[in-house]
């Protein structure tokens, strides 16, 4: 087997690249730096162990020849080994020393290379590290050397001499001496620097100072800092996003949460996941449809655990719909059908049960049949309304809510009322949060509901709602977020 040595990128984590990923799925084994995303770990397999070797300035986790000896240990073992490294593991990543510790011990070894922060940072604060008529060449330099040699390996002068754009990575602690040294080789006291700390992530902040001045302007670790005039130009886009800098909670369960988070990021936002509820699909056995008028769906899990559980363990196959027609409550739940080779023949304009029965038809024969597919525990709106218009209404539970297990250390960080927002989208969202939180945080960050139904069940739980989708859907909860977080 073979142990791959692999760059994570600088922090975000769409930033690994697509082989980075596919070596991650395989993992038995993945030792992971302190700079690593989480998501990134997560890519592994459950079953892969987990090994943090993570160093923080004063700290490590463990010490290199560890960390060598680790990856030599696992890899002898004939195991998929993984070393997950911040950046590219071969720019001031001490990845060549463990490919050296790996090629004396015989043990086979990949590079997967990756971004180095030397030119993400940089470029998400909006700076290009080359730019025409600017700066035709860039020199990456480490600003914190092995403290046990004899002298230094960086000539400041000569680098300052050497004109162009300087990028220097872990320079933050001694950025007055560096800024000195560079004044003292040639570059003008008021040369453009810019000090991007946490580059590439929700908390990025970019600092923009002078070599005369940057001793002063706070630069703090970790940090890729920018000397040269290119650290003038402010193209920002990652800073502007309309949710930059804020903290949203997502409740949904983990297996829907991805759709909410991704619109979440992509507008900038630092997304805690905090799943308030599981969820079961039950193994069922479905009727024989040829007998019902109508099959109705309220949820794309419903829709998901009838097809993958019903008439288990096959699943559902989308021919025994044929004569059947298909409602669904609104247009998530009409995609999830759409997925399977199925089209909703009714999607209500608004995405409650109360809409849905508004726009139901009358049956065709008096006493036709309804089969319901929901959750076991679900309001009673639906079949109660349904068979007031004359249909007999089977309910059919295809799956069940559970109280989730959300992070211990997370859930205390909401009570202390470390976020901006926390997105409920559905009453069982709410209730089990509200169980697992207690009293509600004070202040109480923004609240934004998903719908009329959602936001009745947070003002019980005596929550304050500040923000209701007027599409009860996920773009709709995103853009009311948006513009409560704008107010």
């Amino acid at each position: 087997m073979t142990v791959y040595l692999v760059g994570a990128g600088p922090g975000d984590p769409g930033l690994i690249t697509v082989r980075g990923a596919k070596v991650l799925a395989g993992a038995d084994v993945v030792v992971y730096d302190r700079l690593v995303h989480p998501s990134l770990v997560d890519l592994a397999p459950e079953s892969a162990e987990r090994v943090y070797a993570g160093k923080a300035p004063g700290h490590a986790e463990m010490d290199q020849d560890a960390i060598n000896a680790l990856l030599v240990e696992r890899g002898r073992a004939g195991r998929p080994v993984v070393r997950l490294k911040g950046g590219d593991p071969f720019v001031l990543g001490r990845g060549g020393e463990e490919a050296e510790a790996l090629a004396a011990a015989h043990v086979p070894f990949d590079v997967v290379p990756g971004i180095t922060s030397a030119i993400a940072a940089p470029a998400y604060a909006g700076i290009p590290v080359t730019h025409r008529g600017t700066a035709t060449h860039f020199t990456v330099v480490t600003g914190h050397e092995d403290p046990t040699k004899d002298a230094s390996d960086v000539d400041w002068e000569a680098l300052a001499r050497s004109g162009g754009t300087l990028v220097i990575l872990m320079g933050a602690g001694r950025v007055a001496e560096i800024a000195e040294r560079l004044v003292a080789g040639g570059r003008a006291p008021d040369t453009p620097v810019a000090a991007v700390r946490n580059g590439t992530r929700p908390d990025q902040q970019t600092v923009r100072a002078t070599l005369a001045t940057v001793a002063a302007a706070g630069v703090e670790a970790p940090a890729a800092i920018v000397v040269g005039d290119v650290a003038a130009l402010d193209l920002s886009w990652f800073e502007t996003r309309p949710l930059f800098g804020r903290r949203v909670v997502v409740t949904r369960a983990r297996e829907q949460a991805s759709e909410l988070r991704s619109r979440l990021e992509r507008l900038g936002a630092d997304v805690v996941e905090l799943p308030a509820i599981e969820i079961e699909p039950l193994d069922v056995t479905v009727p024989d449809l040829a007998g019902y008028e109508w099959l109705v769906f309220t949820s794309a899990n419903g829709v998901a655990a009838l097809f993958e559980r019903g008439l288990a363990p096959a699943g559902l196959d989308a021919r025994a719909l044929a004569g059947v027609r298909v409602a669904a409550i609104g247009p998530g739940t009409a995609a999830a059908l759409a997925e399977r080779g199925v089209s909703a023949d009714l999607v209500p304009e608004r995405f409650v049960a109360e809409a849905l029965l508004d726009a139901f038809p009358s049956p065709s024969t008096p006493g036709a049949r309804v089969l319901l597919a929901r959750a076991g525990q679900a309001r009673d709106v639906l079949p109660a309304g349904l068979g007031e218009k004359g249909y007999e209404v089977e309910v059919l539970p295809v799956y069940r809510t559970r109280a989730g297990e959300p992070d211990a250390d997370v859930l205390e960080g909401v009570r202390r009322g470390d976020v901006d927002a926390i997105t409920f989208t559905s009453s069982s969202t709410v209730a089990n949060l509200c169980d697992l939180l207690g009293p509600p945080p004070d202040p109480q960050p923004l609240i934004a509901s998903i719908g009329p139904v959602t936001s009745k069940t947070a003002l019980e739980r005596g929550l304050r709602v500040d923000v209701e989708a007027e599409e009860h859907t996920i773009d709709g909860l995103v853009e009311a977020l948006v513009a409560a977080l704008k107010r």
